[in-house]
């Protein structure tokens, strides 16, 4: 068998993420990894698409030129709205998305009703319910927006009665009402995971996306004989405005203790 020791690249539009390089170092040890978190410009949910593309074309560029071997967009809003664009501009690079594997996750299951929470933007794509439309029209898919959730998350208000209150005024909408499946549609979210479960008596099935990518991106790389075998993984975290803020939340994001942010500018201006 071959091997490519080259790293994997991740990128979101914040911290976020982190939640999903997290699955894949637990999932795949060996592996290196460069992660670049575009926090000079969170959040992307209230971006258009053209400006979301703009930025993932101009993180991807430098993955690549960092000699990344294959990248993940560990982002909901990104995935939704540039994972399409970055393909056909960067056809030899593996490129993957956090919401195609949730997709398959979903439609192995036989279940009637499933409900997506995440951020405007993504929501607005209608993305999750056209892809399960797409594999099978018989499960009806619900949305909510609900964009207080990630500064909520980063501010550290989770597993208490603010978080108590505002998903309670969230899940409670009625178009979350009798649901088989909720599907996090947002890296922030697994923070949340159990809080939302016990919302639901643990009788709704949560769906998060690190564990599914990381299954996703290991199974593709090992096919593809891409797979390192280093004994020495090398892990670089990069943000593009570091903040006092942004260093105390990463470690909550991420089992990996020696974490580092380091601050890169991509772009001269906003």
């Amino acid at each position: 068998m071959n091997y490519d020791n080259r790293p994997i690249g991740i990128f979101d539009s914040g911290i976020g993420g982190l939640t999903i390089a997290d699955g894949l170092i637990q999932l795949m040890p060996n592996e290196s990894m460069i992660y670049f978190g575009d926090t000079q410009h969170l959040p992307y949910g209230d971006k258009s698409s053209k400006t979301v593309q703009r930025y993932s074309i101009g993180i991807t560029n430098f993955l690549i030129k960092n000699n990344c071997k294959a990248i993940v967009i560990a982002c909901n809003t990104a995935s939704a709205l540039a994972y399409d664009i970055l393909r056909l501009k960067f056809p030899d690079v593996k490129i993957y998305n956090v919401i195609d594997p949730v997709v398959a996750e979903v439609i192995k299951t036989k279940v009637s009703k499933v409900g997506v929470i995440a951020t405007r933007a993504t929501i607005k794509s209608d993305i999750y319910a056209r892809r399960i439309k797409n594999f099978n029209p018989s499960i009806e898919t619900v949305s909510l927006a609900t964009p207080l959730l990630v500064p909520m998350i980063e501010e550290g208000f989770h597993n208490g009665n603010v978080s108590h209150e505002i998903l309670d005024a969230y899940l409670s909408n009625e178009h979350l009402q009798h649901i088989d499946e909720l599907i996090l549609g947002c890296t922030h979210y697994p923070l949340i995971k159990d809080e939302i479960g016990r919302y639901y008596n643990n009788k709704v099935r949560i769906i998060d996306s690190p564990t599914i990518v990381a299954k996703q991106v290991y199974s593709d790389l090992l096919s593809s004989e891409m797979l390192s075998n280093s004994k020495e993984a090398v892990y670089d975290f990069y943000i593009s405005d570091l903040t006092e803020s942004f260093e105390a939340s990463a470690g909550r994001f991420i089992h990996y203790k020696n974490i580092k942010l380091n601050e890169i500018k991509l772009w001269d201006s906003p």
